[in-house]
């Protein structure tokens, strides 16, 4: 059967080589210097710096998976600003490169139909007035109703 028996190192025993007894006047306790002159004020803590002193409470791996979804989240709301950004600025561009040009030539072209329009009732009108009956003795309100393209019907 095994025995185990304890051997005391020489090393252990002897003194440590350190300061003399004289020296110990000068050591003093960490604790002991610690007063109460300092200069934090509670009062003047923001939340952010309350938050920032707790950061030692949650533990690294937490820490780094928080701020990797935290980095996460950012950058998809940075990828979709800038999509929508430049989406904004596609259409824009269209519609001023191509939508102007084609408002301003519809409204040119519905200047014209007003003006053929009033042409034909300037020349309805000179006929009326001069008494040419081109239909052979029928009245004004056929004259007029003929002009327009149909019949003339009463006003309710």
């Amino acid at each position: 059967m095994v025995q185990l028996t304890e051997v005391v190192d020489e090393h252990f025993q002897e003194g440590q080589a350190g300061p003399e007894d004289e020296d110990d006047g000068d050591y003093t306790d960490t604790d002991s210097e610690i007063s109460d002159d300092s200069d934090y004020d509670p009062e003047n803590e923001t939340f952010g710096e309350r938050l920032y002193a707790l950061r030692d409470i949650v533990p690294p791996q937490t820490r780094g998976y928080i701020a990797g979804k935290f980095n996460t989240a950012t950058s998809a709301v940075k990828s979709v600003l800038s999509f929508s950004g430049k989406t904004l600025w596609v259409i824009s561009s269209s519609a001023l490169l191509l939508g102007v040009p084609w408002a301003l030539a519809w409204a040119e072209e519905q200047q014209v139909l007003e003006m053929e329009k009033e042409m034909k009732m300037r020349e309805m009108g000179g006929e009326i007035l001069t008494g040419g009956n081109p239909n052979g003795g029928s009245s004004t309100a056929q004259q007029v109703g003929a002009a327009l393209g149909g019949e003339a019907k009463p006003a309710l």
